[in-house]
């Protein structure tokens, strides 16, 4: 079982940024796939950003230019860097990691934009 904890969310005007974390309880290496979904109230789960295990990352496209999802396979953690942050990216975050079949996800962290 892998245990994944998200940090790193929290109020922040339009405009603004935030870095999420998600700190892994086993190594993430650059052979996993890495991601960030979000889910807003209402509306369903929503695949934010990935990493891919050769390293090439795809946004949502309401997040491009905005976003950027890295890993930092010495501290096993992966990262979103928001900038520019609007109300619609409100939401809770959640970090998704896979160990070959398995994925695993965070609790999540809420995000909210205020106008």
């Amino acid at each position: 079982q892998v245990q994944l904890v998200e940090s790193g969310g929290g109020f922040v005007q339009a405009g603004g940024s935030l870095r999420l974390s998600c700190v892994a309880s086993r190594r993430i290496s650059i052979n996993n796939h890495v991601a960030w979904y979000r889910q807003a109230p209402g509306k369903q789960r929503e695949l934010v950003a990935r990493l891919t295990p050769g390293g090439s990352a795809d946004y949502l496209d309401s997040v491009k230019g905005r976003f950027a999802i890295s890993r930092d396979i010495t501290k096993n953690s992966a990262y979103l860097q928001m900038n520019g942050l609007i109300p619609d990216d409100t939401a809770i975050y959640l970090c998704n990691v896979a160990y070959g079949r398995v994925s695993y996800w965070g609790q999540g962290t809420q995000v909210t934009v205020s106008s």
